[in-house]
């Protein structure tokens, strides 16, 4: 017979290999979209690699869709059912109803970058810009670019969709496409590359709606605990960048494919500098984009920025006191 001491400890033992397996088994499993491997998508790779995403019940597996084209018709099609994305307004007035519970940029993150020869930016007239497609923040920059420009994006420019920003980098070496954006997560490539550096589109001052915690309100009706839960470890997830660099940057390096310290510091100063805490989408900025896409789809005239976000999720976690929280368990340095 064994020692009671024995027993006990085995009771005990076997008692919690239990409840970890049926912690495991309750993970909901889950996957999320992103469409560029920018700073901004961050959010997702860190609470995934943290487990932050775990400590709410799920189970995520990051999806990289390629651009916000494609980003923005997987979620039509509902696989994946939440997607970082901010190019919800196109898809909901085209009948989708797709809508933002959280937003992590009022102002796009485009540098302009030419080609060699091209040193200003009225010498994009007649040139071959790169976006990386149709509908996508690039897209939505470039339009916002041209029209401070005064120049007519259908005769002035010609916009070649090019894909996520490695590809639009090959593309301009390649002298496939005369100038393009990247974000502060692809400069210093570009800048190394001998790429000329012409202009931030976040200094013209233009609040948007762009990249954000997107899913579909058929998916909310019936999964709305886990669009909960799921928006948790994404906020988390911001919390823990903001006290952690090395380790954030450590995430960035394995997603963004990259060790190079100089493209780290940029996105890390990057994230610091534009990623709030609190990330409610911007109204002002919504109705900003159904302006501007007004003359392609004349039902943005009478569409109104709330009917495009649902605030009720960020709206319970304050109530619940879930930023207090955060605040608490991650001080800033």
């Amino acid at each position: 017979m064994k020692p009671l001491w024995q027993i006990s400890i085995l009771g005990a033992l076997i008692l919690f290999l239990g409840q970890s397996s049926a912690s495991a088994q309750a993970l909901k499993k889950i996957r999320i979209g992103y469409p560029s491997l920018s700073f901004r998508q961050s959010n997702v790779w860190v609470a995934k690699e943290m487990g932050l995403f775990n400590k709410y019940g799920l189970e995520v597996e990051p999806i990289f869709l390629r651009g916000g084209q494609m980003a923005t018709q997987a979620l039509v099609a509902g696989d994946p059912p939440i997607v970082n994305i901010g190019t919800v307004v196109q898809a909901s007035l085209q009948g989708y109803n797709l809508v933002l519970v959280a937003a992590v940029e009022t102002m796009y993150d485009q540098i302009v970058f030419a080609r060699k020869g091209i040193n200003k930016l009225e010498e994009l007239k007649g040139k071959r810009f790169g976006i990386s497609g149709f509908g996508s923040a690039t897209h939505n920059a470039a339009n916002i670019l041209f029209k401070h420009l005064n120049l007519d994006v259908n005769k002035d420019v010609a916009l070649v969709p090019t894909g996520p920003d490695a590809e639009r980098f090959g593309a301009m070496t390649a002298n496939r496409i005369d100038a393009t954006f990247f974000t502060s997560s692809a400069a210093a490539p570009a800048r190394k590359a001998g790429f000329n550096e012409l202009f931030h589109v976040a200094d013209l001052g233009v609040e948007v709606q762009g990249n954000g915690f997107a899913t579909s309100r058929s998916y909310i009706a019936s999964n709305r605990d886990t669009v909960k839960n799921a928006l948790k470890g994404f906020v988390e997830a911001i919390y823990f960048v903001y006290a952690n660099k090395k380790e954030a940057q450590q995430v960035f390096a394995k997603y963004m494919r990259t060790n190079d310290p100089e493209i780290l510091e940029d996105s890390y100063n990057g994230y610091i500098k534009w990623i709030p805490k609190k990330p409610y989408p911007t109204l002002k900025g919504i109705q900003y984009m159904l302006d501007i896409i007004a003359p392609q789809l004349p039902q943005a005239k009478n569409a109104k920025p709330e009917q495009f976000v649902d605030l009720s999720f960020l709206q319970e976690l304050e109530k619940e006191g879930f930023f207090n929280e955060m605040a608490k368990r991650y001080p800033s340095k």
